[in-house]
């Protein structure tokens, strides 16, 4: 899987991000393409430090959910059916240009972070290397992008 770190793959997210357009329609999922890209900065926060997430999570699924941890950051595409978390959701309309650009901002502010050593803890999963960061937010990017046909 790529990372976002590297030059030609965030070069490669930022133009796929380009070819989107409001009336870019979804293969699979419930949320419309401003939606999609609203929600698609929400896990680059995170990683941030910039978004906590309220979700509270038990012991027991969050054991769970260490299991499912390599999946977030291997070589293999995420499925459509993947669930999004609660506080990942976006059901409020939102304003596509606006939103687009938002999610350049915040992917170029993720990128310049390629030698931060200290990432937080993610609340559901743990601690993640840099690497696994950004190959997992290139992943959920690409989810995204071929969900919308780009």
């Amino acid at each position: 899987m790529q990372t976002l770190f590297d030059k030609k793959a965030h070069q490669e997210i930022l133009n796929r991000l380009d070819r989107l357009s409001e009336n870019s329609k979804p293969s699979w999922g419930k949320m419309d393409v401003a939606q999609m890209v609203k929600h698609c900065q929400m896990p680059l926060l995170v990683a941030t430090g910039k978004m906590e997430l309220t979700e509270k999570v038990g012991f027991l699924k969050k054991t769970v959910l260490k299991l499912y941890k390599p999946i977030l950051y291997n070589d293999k595409p995420w499925p459509e059916s993947v669930t999004t978390p609660k506080d990942f959701k976006v059901t409020e309309p939102q304003v596509f240009d606006t939103e687009r650009e938002q999610l350049k901002t915040t992917i170029n502010e993720f990128h310049d972070k390629a030698l931060n050593m200290h990432w937080p803890k993610h609340p559901y999963f743990g601690s993640f290397s840099t690497d696994q960061w950004g190959r997992m937010q290139y992943k959920h990017l690409d989810h995204h992008f071929r969900q919308f046909g780009v």
